[in-house]
């Protein structure tokens, strides 16, 4: 069942004014296209621009509000904004907040050291997404239609079922996170009716400004310029907070020692204030009513548009606040010292006070706030986070890393490409950086945004507790590159005379390096004013020479060497941090790090494909196709296909190709499968055939160009690469040839029959693992039983010589009541060039003939000279029968093991590509498990399983076979696993471990003599085989096998899982009548009928007779049967 999700109408990110709003969109679209945003993604995606440059949380929620009515109005037809589109409409508001001293592109683009392996499309995993998840997916599923408004500044983790009681809910709800109570003497609480003792409750507010000091006072009243509360530092709630709901009364911040106690919980801990608001409804549709009302129309875009003088307003103070159960109107409006704000803060509780505002607070959850601090942007960075958390940490994530031994534990490297030698020490980061080794990184560093241009200057510097970036900037229209040097212990804001830079006082700082204040800071400006924020210390520009690293790194530097980077460092145009941030090129970072990302893809398709690794490529091969690198993630398949010099290698990379181009038809086109013998690329085939790999891959590229314009070219383009891959999959299977061993034998006498028959086999367990490619890539391992169907083997063949130099092959199929028989006569050897062909008449008969070797095709030889010199159904085991009747018939002989490998080659021949398991089953008498190792050549290995004496019996007496009456071809189901194998999904490897395992386990039931643990090991296959080829159990058997199930200790579709005969193991003997009885009540079934089988220890039979009376009928000639 799939896991429950909201289906938001939009979802709204809100930026600072200048932020890149298309930039932001594109991110967006992206993440509608790659799965991100539920299983039904947002009608509306909307990146949306503050319409001031500090408009503050409330604002920018109002200003979005009034952008997504717009919206849904125009989508309804309406040409005025109307509240009505608000009723059902479920919303999604995130604010990015303000720029971040770690991430140019802020909070919410701020990358986590994730890999998502069952996502649908590979990509970075960004603080927007975990709170997209997180907020889609857990803490508001089950809410009614209203708006969410969430921070993005904080990673914040709730479980999987929150426990929130929407039933009856109205008004506001604001989220709570149980924390300490001495964590919360730097940050807000909520304090509600449940925890109130005392009637007059104190009146505080949580913390809003991003980058400053909190406010001194606690009960003072402030409208800060941001889009969140702020959280110091790392939180984790305590497991014994229930989920409360009651009224808030208050938010307290910075309270007392007693006034925090006093919104304790059982357990000791307080619900903080945390960035997550939902408004019902109603609530939105009177929150959206005050956007025309002087002075909020300020808050957005119109009154931008209409002249009105900007307006700074907080969500938590100015918004939230004036609904809490405590507030009165006079100590709400005049809580604000600024006029303007207590006129809207007037109109706000108008509006909004009658709203009941209660509180959720979440058992379980937890948020680390994205702060300021360096060392704890570095900590949330390399811990892991809460267990409540759907993310899980890695080491390296999204990277390419040559020596992954240097990496030590507590480390973290995330879209990086590291090359050569690179030491990292624990508590260090690095980010988007290219980076060649030799390199040693020492503890508390973070290092982002680097090229592999800056490798040179960074070998041989020492760097420890340092944070290196490197930024693009766009001065006007001239992109540049900037790097910023800074220490982990430095704060940007506090005044010089006490603050550190490059941890160490700005004294030492300037003894060392020769710097002088002059030189960051203008004369005029105020001691206590001059701080690392505004020091222009990083060089920009250079009259003469081109900057690079270097130019920062020399301020690490002893004062001998800094010396002589000193005099170039004061001739450069330099900028300090707080004017650097408006020329921040987001569009160009975001730019960077896709190419980077794709960069170390590419790597990855290296990596993957060379070291034979069980990771899916598809979901890299869907994001290439969303963001347009699917031709640099082409051309590397087709360097590893030409390259590798191994037909596995090739045939997998080929696959993968198949896979990029199927995603870039995007669901149109048709089917996947389908023919793949188009004549234009006929040349490239040939070539893969002759061996040459890198010329038909060669040739395979140029012809794919030819196919890329539309989804039905598209589609048939990735048909071709599929069967190129057959070739190279045969080309490998062939090597199972070496196995056949082919003796003299005497001939049979002309017109003499050699009769072959075999025993039907049903498999118990393991089957698919036979399939190639995953038989020689991972191994397989198959339990088979020989039987015998109502006393008889129901398979076989015979062929006789006759004088004419022709083939005549006659095919006998249905019950001897109703035999239908097709002829063909071959007199040429253009009549065997379908052989290949699966459907075509005769196509096993003539394979066989090949294969055997009794006739050669292509030759020059013409059919009539090579009979002369050689005789001087599709089911594998009819394969057998008829190689063994021609073997024999032609004067040799082949033994068992022989047999298994020559039907492997003729089905490649075939081109049906099918696996070993029903040879062994059908040439091996009784019970037996057939193994292959993940290696070339392919070599089948047979273990006959000996079971307890009587047990044999026993199955007999428990065994019986049921015709469904529903058949079906399984070589689209052979398409369908073939692909998901080569694609690596993780469920086609985790299910072919599976397949092995279970194979294991019956074969050691089957020693036991256990019939229950039989059964189970039925079951399990039969689940096992619907995950390998999903769809293959027809509604008419599902309810047939439910029928049965109360009687039964196990039962399984026999081969491919068509539906064609089911198996079942009875918990009583002789049953055949009960079931049949039972089946005949049920409805819907059709025909069927119910056959008893018995175990074959006897296994095929080969015979010479003579010419039987009875065949006059026939024409004289050889006849396969």
């Amino acid at each position: 069942m799939a896991a429950a999700a909201v289906e938001w109408s939009v979802v709204l990110l809100t930026c600072q004014r200048g932020g890149c709003v298309s930039a932001f969109q594109r991110e967006l679209e992206v993440r509608r296209l790659r799965g991100g945003l539920g299983p039904r993604p947002p009608q509306l995606l909307l990146a949306v621009e503050d319409p001031w440059a500090r408009l503050g949380s409330g604002g920018a929620t109002l200003n979005a509000l009034l952008v997504a009515a717009e919206h849904l109005s125009a989508r309804a037809g309406c040409t005025v904004v109307t509240a009505d589109v608000l009723r059902e409409a479920r919303i999604l508001i995130m604010h990015m907040g303000r720029d971040f001293s770690f991430d140019d592109c802020g909070r919410a683009f701020t990358c986590l050291p994730v890999e998502e392996p069952g996502a649908p499309a590979e990509a970075l995993v960004c603080n927007l997404d975990s709170l997209l998840g997180t907020m889609t997916h857990r803490l508001c599923v089950g809410s009614p239609p209203g708006v969410w408004v969430c921070s993005t500044d904080m990673l914040l983790t709730v479980p999987s079922a929150p426990g929130i009681d929407w039933n009856g809910f109205q008004g506001v709800r604001v989220i709570a996170v149980p924390g300490s109570q001495e964590y919360a003497k730097n940050h807000g609480v909520y304090l509600t009716d449940e925890q109130v003792q005392s009637s007059s409750p104190f009146k505080g507010h949580p913390l809003e400004a991003q980058g400053s000091s909190p406010p001194s006072v606690p009960w003072v009243l402030r409208s800060q310029p941001c889009h969140s509360c702020l959280a110091w530092g790392t939180l984790k709630s305590s497991v014994g907070w229930s989920c409360s709901q009651g009224l808030v009364c208050d938010i307290i911040y910075k309270g007392t020692e007693a006034q925090i106690q006093q919104c304790a919980g059982p357990d000791g801990t307080v619900p903080l204030v945390c960035g997550v608001v939902f408004f019902s409804s109603d609530a939105t549709e009177q929150l959206l009513a005050t956007h025309v009302i002087p002075p909020l129309d300020a808050c957005t875009y119109l009154g931008l548009d209409s002249g009105a003088p900007p307006i700074q307003l907080s969500l938590f103070f100015d918004i939230v606040l004036c609904m809490a159960a405590g507030m009165t109107e006079e100590d709400f409006i005049k809580g604000s010292g600024d006029a303007g704000v207590r006129s809207a803060r007037s109109v706000l509780w108008t509006a909004l006070h009658t709203f009941p505002l209660s509180m959720a607070c979440i058992p379980g959850s937890s948020y680390d706030y994205l702060t300021t601090s360096a060392s704890d942007h570095i900590r949330s960075l390399t811990l892991l986070p809460s267990s409540a958390s759907h993310l899980r940490f890695c080491k390296t994530a999204h990277s390419h890393v040559d020596q992954p031994c240097l990496l030590e534990d507590g480390s973290s490297v995330t879209n990086s490409l590291l090359e050569g030698a690179v030491r990292l020490a624990a508590g260090s980061v690095i980010q988007h950086c290219h980076i060649q080794g030799p390199l040693e990184i020492g503890p508390g560093c973070l290092l982002s945004g680097l090229a592999i241009g800056s490798s040179l200057a960074l070998q041989g510097c020492p760097l420890r507790d340092v944070i290196l970036q490197g930024h693009h900037i766009r001065l006007r229209d001239l992109p540049c590159r900037v790097f910023t040097l800074t220490g982990c212990l430095d704060d940007w804001q506090s005044p010089a005379e006490e603050a550190t830079y490059l941890n160490m006082t700005w004294a030492e700082f300037f003894h060392r390096t020769g710097i002088r204040e002059g030189d960051l800071w203008d004369a005029e400006m105020p001691r206590r004013s001059r701080c690392l924020l505004n020091a222009r210390l990083f060089p920009v520009l250079h009259a003469c020479e081109a900057l690079g690293l270097e130019d920062v790194l020399w301020l690490l530097a002893p004062a001998p060497v800094a010396g002589v980077r000193l005099a170039r460092w004061r001739a450069a145009w330099r900028m300090s941090w707080q004017e650097l941030l408006p020329c921040l090129d987001k569009a160009a970072e975001l730019r960077a790090r896709r190419a980077l990302f794709f960069l170390q893809g590419q790597c990855k398709v290296r990596r993957v494909l060379l070291g034979r690794q069980d990771s899916s490529l598809l979901p890299l091969a869907r994001s290439a196709v969303h963001e347009g690198y699917h031709e640099a993630v082409l051309g590397t398949l087709d360097e590893v296909a030409s390259t590798a010099g191994d037909t596995g290698i090739a045939a997998r990379a080929l696959a993968c190709i198949a896979d990029v181009l199927g995603c870039m038809a995007q669901g149109e086109g048709g089917l996947r499968s389908g023919p793949a013998a188009n004549k234009e690329w006929a040349s490239a085939f040939g070539h893969l055939e002759s061996g040459d790999i890198a010329s038909g891959v060669r040739e395979l590229a140029a012809e794919r160009q030819k196919w890329m314009s539309r989804p039905a070219l598209l589609v048939r383009a990735a048909r071709h690469y599929e069967g190129a891959e057959q070739i190279l999959i045969r080309q490998a299977v062939m090597s199972s040839c070496q196995f056949v061993t082919v003796g003299q034998a005497e001939l049979p006498p002309l017109g003499h029959w050699v009769q072959v028959a075999c025993p039907a086999r049903l498999d118990l367990s393991g089957g698919w693992s036979d399939t190639p490619p995953i038989t020689y890539e991972h191994g397989g391992a198959v339990v088979d039983v020989a039987v015998l169907v109502d006393g008889c083997r129901p398979i076989g063949a015979r062929v006789r010589r006759i004088h004419e130099p022709e083939l005549r092959l006659v095919s006998f199929s249905g019950t001897p009541e109703s035999e239908a028989a097709v002829e063909l006569v071959c007199r040429e050897l253009e009549h065997l060039q379908d052989y290949c062909q699966p459907h075509a008449p005769g196509a096993l008969l003539k394979a066989a003939f090949i294969c055997t070797q009794v006739v050669q095709f292509p030759s020059q030889k013409s059919l009539w000279a090579q009979l002369m010199e050689s005789f001087g159904g599709t089911s594998s085991i009819l394969a057998g029968a008829v190689m063994a009747s021609l073997y024999r018939a032609a004067g040799k002989s082949a033994s068992t093991e022989s047999l298994i490998h020559a039907v492997l080659h003729l089905e490649q021949k075939l081109t049906t590509g099918g696996g070993w398991q029903d040879q062994v089953g059908g040439l091996v008498p009784g019970f037996k498990i057939g193994r292959s190792k993940a290696q070339l050549p392919l070599r089948v290995e047979v273990e006959k399983i000996l079971v307890p004496n009587g047990f044999t019996q026993t199955l007999n007496d428990h065994l019986l076979l049921v015709y469904t009456g529903k058949t079906r071809l399984a070589r689209n189901l052979l398409q369908d696993v073939v692909r998901n194998w080569y694609a690596r999904l993780p469920s086609a490897v985790q299910n072919a471990d599976a397949l092995v395992s279970n194979a294991e386990e019956c074969a050691q039931a089957l020693r036991q003599g256990n019939l229950p643990l039989i059964g189970k090991c039925l079951d399990r296959y039969w689940q096992q085989k619907k995950c390998m080829a999903p769809g293959c159990e027809p509604l008419a058997v599902g309810r047939m096998m439910d029928a049965l199930r109360p009687y039964i200790y196990g039962q399984c579709l026999a081969g491919a899982g068509g539906g064609g005969f089911l198996y079942v193991l009875t918990k009583g003997p002789q049953q055949k009548e009960a079931l049949h009885q039972i089946l005949a009540k049920s409805e819907g079934l059709g025909n069927f009928s119910i056959h008893s089988i018995e175990v074959d220890t006897g296994g095929f039979s080969v015979e010479v007779v003579g010419c039987d009376p009875k065949d006059s009928a026939h024409p004289a000639g050889d006849v396969a049967v």
